[in-house]
């Protein structure tokens, strides 16, 4: 909305920093993390007096879990808040690709915030059918990917870019759809698999942020798409300003979901954050590089396939309990040992993630 005000602008005065991705990421930032200062607390109030007895704690988990019993959850409407406001304040309206992953983070959220409804009215562990969860969550990612295919340049449509081959385009055809939903899906599946202790999925959510915005505003800019020899996707810059509220607004809610946690995420702020990063992912051409920004997520996501797998086929299991941070708590790490380490491991992949720019 502020960006209107560079038509005030003569060119040599303030209005003229309107005109800038980089300046106005830098407003949606803070907009995004003094939002979640100011909201944060209040909001906790309101869900505790309404949740009465909190996010449901599963009767197989790990025991120490039983003392985070009566946490309010749906806490994650604190960041979806916080990045909408930032976003529509400091993003350019008319730019396709800013309201395609607005349109992924928020529906997803709606699949979300029925699901954690679900669960504390009924005190139960069990929310919206997986099934119906899966098939909303298909719909959106293939409004979303069809959406973003249509704004792609011609060059580009229906072609998945590889990393570190700079001229190598794998034309999918009708099978990018399908597969651009599936990036979609997983990640905000992916994500929410990961939310299971206190700080451990916000933090590797804004890294991956940060590292999916650094490749948004490279990639839609023609000077550093020639320099890196990356493709050139215009309109994409703008989705910086989308991540940087992002991370503010995670800054925010992390203040109050650091150990011991005031509040939990929720699948309200896990599937929307998951969805959105996949919807950036997939508007920039970088779905094979996001699966390595976000490897963490899908270390937690495979951990699951294989437990599952593995225990239908054997009534054996891999690991002493999945996701797999479950598994370390099991063996006795403190929880703050496994969030701060996959946290480190979080960073590490956005830095590999982000080499591919230039690795060519």
């Amino acid at each position: 909305m502020l960006y209107w005000l560079t038509a005030l602008s003569d060119g040599g005065d303030a209005f003229n920093l309107f005109r800038y991705i980089t300046f106005r990421a830098g407003g949606a930032f803070f907009t995004a993390l003094i939002f979640g200062f100011i909201f944060g607390r209040p909001l906790i109030n309101v869900l505790r007096r309404t949740q009465g007895k909190g996010q449901p704690i599963r009767a197989d988990g790990p025991e120490g879990h039983f003392a985070k019993a009566g946490t309010p959850t749906m806490g994650g409407l604190l960041i979806l808040l916080a990045v909408l406001s930032s976003s529509l304040l400091w993003a350019r309206l008319d730019n396709a690709f800013v309201w395609i992953v607005l349109f992924v983070t928020f529906s997803f959220g709606l699949i979300g915030f029925a699901d954690d409804y679900a669960k504390v009215s009924k005190q139960s562990a069990k929310g919206v059918p997986g099934w119906l969860r899966l098939l909303l969550g298909f719909v959106i990612a293939a409004i979303a990917a069809y959406w973003a295919g249509v704004n792609h340049p011609e060059a580009l449509q229906n072609k998945m870019a590889l990393p570190v081959f700079k001229d190598l385009l794998l034309n999918m055809g009708y099978v990018f759809l399908p597969f651009a939903m599936l990036v979609i899906v997983g990640s905000a599946n992916a994500v929410n698999l990961t939310d299971g202790l206190d700080g451990l999925a916000i933090m590797p959510v804004m890294i991956a942020a940060g590292a999916l915005g650094v490749i948004a505003y490279a990639v839609g800019r023609v000077d550093f798409t020639e320099y890196l020899d990356v493709h050139y996707v215009p309109g994409t810059g703008e989705i910086l300003i989308f991540c940087a509220g992002l991370i503010g607004g995670g800054m925010g809610f992390l203040w109050y979901n650091a150990p011991p946690a005031a509040v939990f995420m929720g699948d309200t702020g896990s599937l929307a954050l998951g969805g959105a990063l996949g919807a950036v992912a997939v508007s920039t051409k970088h779905e094979i590089v996001w699966a390595i920004i976000g490897g963490l997520f899908v270390v937690e996501a495979l951990s699951v396939i294989i437990q599952v797998g593995y225990f239908k086929l054997t009534r054996k299991r891999i690991f002493l309990m999945a996701p797999i941070h479950h598994h370390y708590e099991k063996k006795g790490w403190a929880e703050p040992t496994i969030v701060i380490r996959f946290w480190i491991i979080a960073l590490i992949l956005a830095m590999i993630g982000l080499a591919t720019l230039k690795v060519r």
